[in-house]
Formats: structure tokens, C-alpha cells, sequence
């Protein structure tokens, strides 16, 4: 059943459980009873019986003369062959909630269609008197064009992971986006404890990464639903799917470190847990230097391969090539924290070639007892990360983060910025 929400643009109203009734506003060839209430005139658009309507068309449903207290959008795609397509896609992924008007006369979907679908949809409206009719409209949607259909190739982090509050969500396409208020305003971001945060462009305009304002709120869970169905995200390019990414937020954990003074401090929800010697890059050159700044850990490995061809050391400096156990990245361009147990200067100084050297339990330690998106604030170098190297989001102000923003600013958790649809629809 299709959500009505109670004010202009408002998505947190209760759902509306309305029984359906017999039509009996649409009886023709006799006059209404005396003191009967005036039938009430429904339109739905796309009217029935429309072909391939664009995708990001709103279904609209209107009620003269009365209300709607319920409305069911139905969409099944059907492929060349006559059989329905992406049967293992959960159903629910479609649901198309809608807001209404203040004064409960006009309807709006909040979603896109599905393009090639056979959509039905079914408007409920009562009359003054509380007399109850059903209106349907059948029509279908456009399907999306091969080469021009956009899909998600990966997102960060995972259903069903646990994840620290530094975390950002990322999400990659397949295709370029230049629509990107629309895609945005698609990706709701839904938190137990409510949070301001928004969507950010990379360079290439495949990836979107969402992050708050401030860190996220320890231990409380996170959904994602992103309803690209039908959305334009470029000329022509509209997106097939509906995806749902459900995690959690776990231990607030921040790991500082001074590099002057050879150590890491981890400290979980407020309380300090270990004070870990480390030794930080030599700082000799550029390459060598471990970078300053607030970054979010990335990917675990128990075994990396430390290989200087792809670091950004300049080519008339020695290459390197070791293999080190409990890797944590910590940018893109090839910083780790990771075991370096033939390194005699953890502690004492730094030496390395910009990584974090622990000795082999504090890294094991280290692995075993942090997450991903967990925070690494580090200080005490010239060399300040980059905001895209890595996951090093937190280096931007929140204004500077909010300009990355195609829909132009923040949303708080639980709604979107504004309309999936297309201009003028």
C-alpha cells in the first residue's frame, strides 16, 4: 500500500490503512438521493491507457469535491520476450509513497517509475458524506535504452556491517551523472538518531558520497534507500533499479596521533583504550611523508604488498617492494598503519616511508579491535591530506563539503532535498 503523508512535502506521516471499497461514486443513469453529497471528480495522471511514458513522470491524483485517503501504484516490467523481468528484486523496493495536500484533495508520488512497466494505479477518495470510490488508471513507461541504462557498481559500506563514525556512504555508477539534484533527492539516508548531512560529487561524476555535518552518533543503525528507478540521471540515461543498504553505526573510536611524538592514542566512546609506539615517515621527501588531517580507515588486510611503484615516489629515489601483515589503508595513495617488525625505530623515530610502523602485536591489536570509518586525526607534519585521497572527506568544511552538493545544500536524515522528477513534469 502506497504511504500518504499529511502536508506539502512532508515524509514522515503515518501510513494510511484504508479499506477499499466498492465503487459508488461512478454509478451512472440515476440521480444522487436527496441530501447526497456531490460526486467527487478524480483525475489521475498519466491518464489511462498512455504509452511509454517518460519514467520520471509523478503520478498525480486529484479529488474535486473530496479527498484522497488512498492511493496504489502497482509496476511490473516486462521484458521483449513477454516475461517479467528482475523477478528477484524484493517488491517492496518498489513501493511508490506519495504526499498530499493540506487540504487532502491532491496527491503527488514521491518516486519515479520503473521504465518498461506496466504501472496500475488505484485512487481511493471518500465524498463529503464519507461515501467511498475507486478510480484506476492503466498506462505503461518507456523502458531505458541499452547503453543508456544506469546501475550501481558498488557502494561502501555493505549491508549488514558494522562501521565507524567517521564512515562516509559511496556510492558508484556505471555512467556519468549530470542530473545531479535528481539522483541525489533519490538517495534517502535514514538514522536512528536524525543527523544533517549531504551529498557530495567526486571529479568524474560517477560517485556520490554522502557524509554529516559531524561525526555520526555511536551505536545506531543506518538505511539507505535508493529509489534511481526512473530517475534521469543524464540526457536520455535513466536508472533501472531501486537498491536498499541497511548498517550500523558501532563504538565511537579515534585514533590521534602527534607524529613528533612517535605515538597513537586509541580512544573508544570517550575513554582512552591504548597508547601504541609507532614509527611515522622519515620526511626527507614529499612521498615520504605521513599526511596530516582527519582520515577515515579503509579496507583491512591481514597481508599487503608494499610496492613504491604505486606511491607518488619520484623515480630517481630506491624502490621498494615488501610484503607487511595487518594492513589498515589510510589513503588512496598508498598509506598504511601495518606491522613493520624489522623496524628497531618504532617509538623513538621516525623513519619510515610515510606509513604508520607498529611492531606485530600492537598491529595485530590494531586490526583486530578497529573498523572501517573509524577516525585517524593526525597532526605534527607539512603534509596535509588531500580531501580525495582516500576518504579524507573530513578535511572539507561542511560549507565547503555542502558546494559539492548538486541539489544545493543538506538533508536532514529521514527526507530528501526535493523532487526525483523531471523539469516541467
Amino acid at each position: 500500500m502506497t504511504r500518504i503523508h499529511q502536508s506539502a512535502r512532508r515524509r514522515t506521516g503515518a501510513v494510511a490503512a484504508v479499506l477499499v471499497l466498492a465503487a459508488t461514486a461512478c454509478t451512472s443513469g440515476s440521480e444522487p438521493p436527496a441530501g447526497a453529497a456531490d460526486p467527487v471528480e478524480v483525475s489521475i495522471t498519466p491518464e489511462a491507457g498512455a504509452e511509454e511514458v517518460a519514467p520520471n513522470t509523478p503520478v498525480r491524483v486529484s479529488a474535486e469535491g473530496g479527498t484522497v485517503t488512498d492511493v496504489r501504484v502497482e509496476q511490473v516490467v516486462v521484458d521483449e520476450a513477454g516475461t517479467v523481468g528482475d523477478e528477484d528484486d524484493d517488491p517492496a523496493l518498489y513501493e511508490v509513497s506519495g504526499t498530499l495536500d493540506e487540504d487532502g484533495g491532491a496527491w503527488v508520488a514521491d518516486w519515479a517509475l520503473r521504465p518498461g512497466a506496466e504501472v496500475v494505479v488505484t485512487a481511493t477518495v471518500e465524498d463529503g458524506s464519507g461515501a467511498r470510490s475507486e478510480e484506476v488508471a492503466e498506462f505503461t513507461t518507456a523502458p531505458a535504452v541499452a547503453g543508456q541504462r544506469l546501475e550501481l557498481v558498488r557502494n561502501f559500506p555493505n549491508s549488514g556491517e558494522t562501521v565507524g563514525v567517521g564512515m562516509p556512504i559511496v556510492v558508484e555508477f556505471d555512467l556519468p551523472v549530470t542530473n545531479k539534484a535528481q539522483i541525489e533527492n533519490a538517495l534517502e539516508v535514514v538514522s536512528d538518531q536524525g543527523v544533517e548531512g549531504a551529498w557530495g560529487w567526486l571529479d568524474g561524476d560517477r560517485t556520490v558520497v554522502f557524509r554529516p555535518e559531524e561525526y555520526w552518533e555511536p551505536h545506531q543503525n543506518v538505511r539507505v534507500d535508493m529509489h534511481l528507478a526512473g530517475v534521469e540521471a543524464a540526457d536520455g540515461v535513466f536508472g533501472v533499479r531501486n537498491y536498499s543498504l541497511d548498517f550500523e553505526i558501532g563504538a565511537e573510536r579515534i585514533l590521534t596521533m602527534h607524529v613528533p611524538d612517535h605515538e597513537l592514542v586509541v580512544t573508544t566512546d570517550g575513554e582512552e583504550e591504548r597508547v601504541i609506539p609507532v614509527s611515522n615517515g622519515l620526511a626527507s621527501e614529499h612521498f615520504n611523508t605521513t599526511t596530516s588531517g582527519v582520515h577515515a580507515l579503509m579496507e583491512r588486510r591481514e597481508t599487503v604488498e608494499m610496492d613504491s611503484s604505486t606511491t607518488d615516489k619520484p623515480d630517481n629515489l630506491p624502490s621498494y617492494n615488501t610484503t607487511v601483515q595487518y594492513g589498515i589503508r589510510v589513503t588512496n595513495s598508498g598509506e598504511y598503519l601495518h606491522e613493520a617488525s624489522s623496524n628497531t625505530n618504532i617509538g623513538i623515530a621516525n623513519t619510515s616511508n610515510g606509513c604508520t610502523n607498529l611492531r606485530m602485536d600492537d598491529a595485530r591489536w590494531l586490526y583486530e579491535n578497529t573498523l572501517m570509518g573509524d577516525v585517524l586525526e593526525t597532526t605534527g607534519t607539512d603534509r596535509e591530506v588531500e580531501w580525495n585521497n582516500g576518504w579524507g572527506y573530513w578535511q572539507r568544511s561542511w560549507e565547503e563539503w555542502q558546494d559539492l552538493s548538486g541539489a544545493g545544500g543538506y538533508a536532514t536524515t529521514g527526507g530528501t532535498p526535493g523532487s526525483v522528477h523531471g523539469e516541467g513534469l
